[in-house]
C-alpha cells in the first residue's frame, strides 16, 4: 500500500484583483504590471461541453491564453501523453494554457504551453474552476484545486507600458479575474490516497513519471528519492528541470510519500542526480545542479570553482552570492530524520551528479560524474574535497558504492558495474560487464542499498517512451565468486487472486488483465532445450525465450513467420536499458530443473504493459511494450519439459 500525500490547492481569489471580466463584459483592460518578475494569476470558472472547433476561453494578448479543443493521435506527442485519457466515446478533449515569454539568455524560448486531458477530471464535461499561476519558477494549471500540469519556466512575459486586455469566450467562461503579482497557493492536506503497491509505480498525474532514483536505509527506514519526470525531459524547453521526490517505508510494504526533498526554487535550477547520506546523524540528500543547461559555463561560478581547487588542492564552499549562477554538487538536511529537508545551498564541487556516502571505515567519500570524475574525500560535505583517485571511475552518469561481504562494487548508471575484493586497491576494481556476468536487468541507473540482514536492494526505472518511467524494486543475490544476481523482492510482489493450473493459458481479451504466470523448466539433456513464451494482443505479441545451449534469455519481437532475431547483450553493445528489446547471457542456476515467473502488468496510464521475469530466483529482466494488451498467452518448447504451469490475475 502507498500513502499518497493528497493536496488541495487553495488560492485567495476574492482579494481584490487588477480586472475581472464577466459573460456580459466579456473584454476588459487593465494598467500591465510594472514588475514581470512578481508572476500573475488568472481564475476562471468554463462550463464546459465538447468542442466543435478549438476555442480560446481566456486571453491576455501577448501574455498569456487557454485554448480547449479535441485533439486527435496524429497530433498528439507521445511526450504528453494524452492519447492514454481518452472519454468513453473515444475523444480526446484537451485543455492548454500557454505563457509567452522573453529572455536576453535565450530569445528562442518564446512560449511554454502545460495542458491536460479532460478524462483527468471525475466529471470532464461540466462547470468547473481553474487557476493559472505563473510565480517565474512555476507555470501551473490547476483544476477544482488540483494541479494538472506544471513547466518550469525561464524568462518573464513582455508586458508592454500601458494598458493591457483580459478577453473571455463568453459562450464557455463564466468569469475571470487577474491579479498580480500572483497569488500564493495555500496546501490543504486531504485523506491521502491509497494504491495498492509500489512496484512498477508512477506518480499520481496523466504526464508524471520516475526518473532517477536514489536510495537509502536510515534508522530503520528505507528511503527513495526520485527525480520526477514529465514530458520525458522535455520541460523547461528541453533542459528536463526535474527535482527530487520522495517516498519511504519501515516495512517495504506500507510505503508513504513526503514532499518533495528537493524542489525546485528559481529559474536557473536544473536538479541532477545525487545520493542520499548520513553525517553527524543527520540524514542528507546530495543532488547537483545542471545550470550550464541555462547558462554557459563562463556565467556560472564553475570557473572560480576550478580555480579554486587549482589553488588549494582541495574544493572550496561557494553560495549563491557568489559571482555567476551556481553550478555542481550541493545538498540538504533532513530536519527529522525522516523528511521535511532544506536546502544548504552550498556548493561544493564542479560535478553535477555527486555520489556522496560514507564508506566501510566510516569515512565521507565522493564518486564524481557530470563534469569530473574520480574518487574524492572529505571531512566535511560543505567543502575541502580532495582527490583521491583522479581517473576512476570514469565521469559520466551515476554510480553508486556498496560493500557486500568480501567484495566492493561500484554501479556506473546505464552499461557499467565494477568489482574487487574488499581488501584490494581501488586499482583493483574489474568491469565485470566486459565479462558478460552483470545484473542489468532493463533499469535505468540502479542504486543499491543495504536493509539490514545481509539484504541489499536494487532500484531503478524503465524508459518507456524517453526518460522517465515506472520505478520497480530487486533484491540482489550473491554467489561465492562475489558475482550478483537478483530476484523479485519478495515484499514488493503485487497480490494475486486465485491461482489456476493449466496446459494451454487463455487470458480474458480485455487489454486490462494483468497476471502472474509461472512454471516449471526440467531441462531433458545438459545445455540443450529452448522455451519461448509468446504475450500476445492486437499490436502483435512479445516473445519472451530462454535458450539452454547458449544459456541466454531474451525479449524480442516475433516476425511473421513466427520466429525471432537473436538480441544483443548489454556486453555485446544493446543499451538494455533503454529498449525493450535485448538478452542477457550467462544464466544461472538453470543446468538443473529451474522455475520461471512472468509478470505482465497493464497500465492504462501508459498505454502498455511492463512484462517482467524471474528465472531460477536468480536473474531478472523487465521491460515496458507500448500499446500491449495481452489477450493470449502461448508457449514454444524444445528438448524441455515444462510442469507446474499457472496463472494467477493480479488483485
Amino acid at each position: 500500500m502507498v500513502e499518497m500525500l493528497s493536496l488541495l490547492y487553495l488560492f485567495a481569489t476574492n482579494r481584490p484583483a487588477l480586472v475581472d471580466v464577466t459573460p456580459e463584459r466579456p473584454t476588459a483592460e487593465f494598467v500591465a504590471p510594472a514588475n514581470a518578475t512578481n508572476g500573475f494569476t488568472i481564475a476562471f470558472r468554463a462550463a464546459l461541453r465538447k468542442p466543435e472547433k478549438p476555442q480560446r476561453l481566456v486571453d491576455v494578448p501577448g501574455v498569456a491564453e487557454v485554448t480547449f479543443r479535441l485533439r486527435d493521435k496524429a497530433d498528439a506527442d507521445s511526450r504528453l501523453n494524452y492519447c492514454s485519457f481518452r472519454l468513453p466515446d473515444g475523444s480526446l478533449p484537451v485543455m492548454e494554457a500557454t505563457v509567452f515569454l522573453t529572455s536576453a539568455e535565450h530569445p528562442d524560448w518564446k512560449q511554454m504551453t502545460v495542458g491536460f486531458p479532460l478524462a483527468c477530471l471525475k466529471q470532464p464535461y461540466g462547470t468547473h474552476d481553474f487557476v493559472l499561476n505563473f510565480t517565474g519558477v512555476r507555470w501551473v494549471l490547476y483544476a477544482d484545486g488540483e494541479p494538472m500540469d506544471l513547466d518550469f519556466p525561464f524568462g518573464y512575459p513582455d508586458w508592454k507600458a500601458g494598458a493591457a486586455t483580459l478577453k473571455i469566450d463568453s459562450s464557455v467562461v463564466r468569469g475571470a479575474r487577474f491579479f498580480a503579482p500572483a497569488l500564493q497557493a495555500e496546501a490543504k492536506a486531504r485523506k491521502p490516497q491509497e494504491l495498492k503497491e509500489v512496484q512498477y509505480w508512477t506518480p499520481h498525474g496523466f504526464n508524471t513519471w520516475v526518473g532517477d532514483v536514489a536510495t537509502c536505509y536510515f534508522k530503520g527506514r528505507y528511503h527513495v528519492f526520485y527525480l520526477l519526470d514529465r514530458r520525458h525531459h522535455s520541460s523547461k524547453f528541453g533542459q528536463g528541470s526535474h527535482y527530487f521526490e520522495h517516498l519511504s517505508t519501515a516495512d517495504f510494504k506500507t510505503w508513504t510519500e513526503h514532499e518533495a526533498a528537493a524542489p525546485i526554487d528559481e529559474q536557473r535550477e536544473c536538479i541532477g542526480t545525487g545520493t542520499p547520506f548520513a553525517f553527524d546523524g543527520k540524514l542528507c540528500l546530495a543532488y547537483g545542479l545542471h545550470t550550464e543547461r541555462i547558462y554557459p559555463d563562463d556565467k556560472t561560478t564553475r570557473p572560480a570553482q576550478s580555480e579554486y581547487l587549482a589553488a588549494h588542492g582541495c574544493t572550496g564552499t561557494f553560495t549563491r552570492e557568489a559571482p555567476g549562477a551556481p553550478v555542481g554538487s550541493t545538498y540538504a538536511v533532513s530536519a527529522d530524520g525522516v523528511a521535511k529537508f532544506k536546502k544548504t545551498w552550498a556548493f561544493f564541487h564542479t560535478c553535477r551528479n555527486p555520489s556522496v556516502y560514507i564508506d566501510p571505515a566510516g569515512k565521507l567519500r565522493m564518486l564524481a560524474n557530470s563534469g569530473s570524475k574520480g574518487m574524492w574525500a572529505s571531512d566535511s560535505p560543505d567543502g575541502g574535497w580532495r582527490c583521491t583517485n583522479a581517473d576512476f571511475p570514469p565521469g559520466g552518469d551515476c554510480t553508486f558504492f556498496f560493500r557486500w561481504g568480501r567484495y566492493d562494487y561500484i554501479v556506473g548508471g546505464f552499461v557499467d558495474l565494477w568489482s574487487k575484493p574488499a581488501d584490494a586497491p581501488d586499482s583493483a576494481y574489474d568491469n565485470v560487464v566486459h565479462k558478460g556476468l552483470d545484473c542489468y536487468d532493463g533499469l535505468n541507473v540502479p542504486c543499491v542499498t543495504e536493509i539490514g540482514k545481509g539484504r541489499f536492494v536494487l532500484a531503478g526505472w524503465t524508459m518507456d517512451y524517453g526518460w522517465g518511467g515506472h520505478l520497480a524494486l530487486r533484491e540482489l543475490v550473491q554467489f561465492p565468486d562475489g558475482r550478483l544476481g537478483s530476484k523479485w523482492l519478495p515484499e514488493a510482489v503485487p497480490a494475486t487472486g486465485p491461482v489456476r493450473s493449466l496446459d494451454v493459458i487463455q487470458v480474458n481479451a480485455t487489454g486490462k488483465d494483468s497476471f502472474l504466470l509461472s512454471f516449471t523448466v526440467t531441462p531433458k539433456a545438459a545445455a540443450q532445450g529452448h522455451v519461448a513464451v509468446d504475450l500476445s494482443g492486437a499490436a502483435g505479441p512479445c516473445r519472451f525465450e530462454i535458450d539452454l545451449s547458449s544459456n541466454r534469455a531474451q525479449f524480442a519481437p516475433v516476425k511473421e513467420d513466427g520466429s525471432s532475431e537473436r538480441q544483443k547483450s548489454l556486453r555485446e553493445g544493446c543499451r538494455i536499458c533503454g529498449t525493450r528489446q535485448y538478452a542477457i547471457e550467462n544464466l544461472i542456476a538453470t543446468d538443473k530443473p529451474f522455475a520461471v515467473r512472468l509478470i505482465v502488468k497493464a497500465d492504462p496510464k501508459s498505454g502498455g504493459s511492463m512484462v517482467d521475469a524471474e528465472i531460477a530466483g536468480c536473474r531478472t529482466m523487465l521491460g515496458f511494450w507500448p500499446n500491449l494488451s495481452v489477450s493470449a498467452v502461448s508457449f514454444n518448447t524444445g528438448d524441455v519439459e515444462l510442469t507446474q504451469v499457472a496463472l494467477a490475475p493480479l488483485k
